[in-house]
């Protein structure tokens, strides 16, 4: 009889490619992942892993019982979401994570409402940027992840996800008080071809987002300063170090110094959840899907968001 943990093990070690990434995924020691490996080897009576330069790679065995274990484990999970439906209880753990002004504009209201009305639920949160919040989930070291993608450039969803609209984030242009075009109504991102931007981090979505919009409308940008939090973006428009994108989601009052204008384009992010196709009838995600999306009509009427539809 083959070790459900123990495949579990095997499977985050194919998934992430080392005995130190299963360990973080797992949230166990390296040693604790060694031990179980060992032991699934005496078990089956073949050899799993082979030694690879530092670190180790799997037999012909060890890929094959590996994806026999990812087959095994989402029909684990797939049994055990109908057993949750069955009982009709929202309860056990819920591991959520949202890109950080998701997490800072909506986790408050809904983990918050949540918890009221369901307090057997343990609700576990973290802030991710939104493609390790997606493969958090496809692994399985989530349940729920609070993505995004913008209006004219898609996030790639893997197959086996399921996703549900939250709301419609519009995004406008922020710049000191002394810019040129800070007394306008609306802006072009034409009229920025001089300017410094202040971006995300080399290689995250939004930053590549920027880089492709500006671009297909003939700019290339300037890059000035990088930040991964939008509040650190403002403070420096408000030393007159550049211009950024300024989503309104999360977007508590601005600093002294920096004005927003709207532009032309209506630039938006649609922000979404994610989750597992084999977990879709579990309580507690719906639960969570539906707290979500309730938190997101609460800010659309307070914010002039353009929320996505109710959920059914």
């Amino acid at each position: 009889m083959l070790n459900l943990e123990r495949l579990r093990t095997l499977d985050a070690l194919a998934r992430h490619g080392s005995v130190s990434g299963a360990a973080e995924g797992l949230h166990i020691t390296t040693s604790a992942v060694s031990q179980q490996l060992s032991k699934l080897e005496r078990e089956v009576g073949q050899r799993l892993l082979a030694k690879h330069g530092r670190g180790v790679r799997l037999t012909d065995a060890g890929r094959l019982l590996a994806e026999h274990a990812a087959r095994i484990l989402s029909q684990v999970e797939l049994a055990q979401s109908d057993l949750e439906a069955q009982r009709g209880q929202v309860v056990g753990e819920l591991r959520l994570s949202a890109f950080p002004t998701a997490a800072r504009g909506l986790f408050p209201t809904a983990l918050a409402a949540l918890r009221v009305e369901h307090p057997a639920l343990r609700l576990r949160s973290c802030e991710l940027e939104p493609e390790r919040g997606i493969a958090g989930v496809v692994r399985g070291d989530l349940d729920l992840a609070v993505v995004l993608d913008w209006y004219n450039k898609p996030m790639p969803l893997p197959d086996g996800l399921v996703k549900a609209p939250i709301l419609d984030d519009p995004a406008d242009v922020a710049m000191p008080v002394g810019h040129p075009l800070a007394g306008r109504d609306e802006v072009d991102l034409g009229e920025f071809a001089e300017d410094e931007w202040i971006t995300w981090g080399e290689g995250e979505f939004c930053h590549e987002w920027l880089i492709f919009t500006l671009r297909s409308r003939g700019i290339e940008p300037i890059l000035g300063h990088r930040a991964a939090e939008t509040h650190t973006q403002l403070g420096l428009v408000a030393a007159g170090l550049g211009v950024c994108i300024a989503p309104l989601l999360g977007r508590h009052p601005l600093p002294a110094g920096v004005v927003t204008v709207p532009l032309r384009q209506r630039v938006r992010r649609h922000v979404y959840v994610v989750w597992r196709a084999d977990a879709d009838r579990r309580p507690s995600i719906r639960a969570a899907v539906r707290a979500l999306r309730a938190a997101g009509e609460r800010i659309g009427v307070g914010a002039g968001v353009v929320t996505a539809p109710p959920a059914s």
